[in-house]
């Protein structure tokens, strides 16, 4: 199946897809109150992704509308947690320049994002008013169906509701210049993530699933041209299930939740410049992005204008940026002093 999050100027709610229909899911499962998006369906008891398979399969009616009728979102409008973890070789070696640090190795390691800037498959993206090296990531979303903590790897699956197209939009000039300081991204992967265009369910994935994998080609492309034709999500160092164990082990999981596999190899700017399109480059307002992903859809973002904010008081890397070391310290002093 495919559950989605739409809007027909009411306001969202969970719907599932049926050929080019949208059947609303809180009529077909006769719940008393709407369910707002796919979130709110997989936090429902009973195995809500079954109730709404048997549901379908036994003729249930409920009303429909035409999917090109409706507004997509995001289908998690928000979800609880945002983990984004960075599985493909290609992407955490700097995009094949050097070797990843040995802890990558030994581990899937992840981040979390902000899960306040969720945009939806057709949303406009603001342009972030601090950054000049705008940059999207090609990515993998899995979305959590049911609570767990210390999962194991062979569990991992049956956490796993459904997959989804996760473009991590990052600001690079920001993002490096504050991981210089030594902690992960922060500010740089604040102002958006689109999640879409709809949850695959597992089962219907199922046929890409191999070794723990998703054995799906991924594609990019920039106002009409490619900046990604081959892009193999089958790649991955680490499985769904290494994932999962590790994004649960002393901590938990719960439905709603989205994991992003991290950059596909070649799904970012720089990798696409490093390739070879020519058309390659960071980012502008009015830019239109578009992802496809074998055996889940497409997601289609237009980028905003960039609003200038002259008060903003933290100025870009450079050394006039650096305060003078006497002067910091003594004003660190006199805070002690109190």
């Amino acid at each position: 199946m495919k559950l989605l999050t739409y809007d027909t100027g009411t306001g969202p709610r969970c719907g599932v897809l049926q050929g080019d229909s949208v059947v609303d899911v809180t009529a077909l499962l006769g719940e008393p109150r709407t369910i707002r998006d796919v979130g709110a369906l997989l936090a429902l008891d009973e195995s809500p992704v079954d109730r709404v398979g048997d549901a379908l399969a036994g003729g249930a009616a409920a009303p429909a509308v035409a999917l090109d009728a409706v507004r997509l979102r995001s289908p998690i409008l928000q979800p609880p947690t945002v983990r984004d973890f960075i599985v493909y070789e290609e992407h955490a070696s700097s995009q094949g320049t050097r070797e990843p640090n040995e802890v990558w190795y030994r581990m899937p390691v992840f981040y979390f994002s902000n899960t306040l800037c969720i945009y939806g498959p057709d949303d406009t993206v603001p342009f972030p008013s601090t950054s000049d090296q705008y940059d999207y990531e090609m990515e993998i979303g899995a979305v959590i169906g049911k609570n767990g903590s210390d999962v194991s790897q062979a569990d991992a699956l049956s956490h796993i509701a459904g997959f989804c197209i996760f473009n991590d939009w990052s600001a690079r000039d920001v993002q490096f210049d504050e991981m210089a300081f030594g902690l992960g991204p922060a500010k740089g992967k604040d102002t958006a993530s689109t999640l879409g265009p709809w949850v695959v369910t597992t089962d219907e994935m199922a046929p890409y699933i191999r070794d723990g994998r998703l054995t799906v080609k991924c594609q990019v492309r920039v106002n009409g041209e490619s900046w990604l034709t081959d892009g193999d999500a089958a790649m991955a160092y680490y499985t769904w299930g290494e994932i999962v164990q590790r994004a649960s082990k002393d901590s938990r999981i719960a439905p709603g939740d989205v994991i992003g596999s991290g950059t596909v190899g070649g799904g970012s700017v720089r990798e696409a410049i490093r390739k070879g399109y020519e058309a390659a480059r960071f980012l502008e307002p009015g830019d239109v992005v578009e992802m496809d992903v074998e055996g889940i859809g497409a997601v289609r973002n237009t980028l905003g204008e960039k609003r200038a904010d002259a008060s903003y008081p933290f100025p870009a890397a450079s050394p006039t940026a650096v305060p003078d070391r006497g002067t910091h310290t003594a004003y660190r002093y006199e805070l002690r002093r109190g």
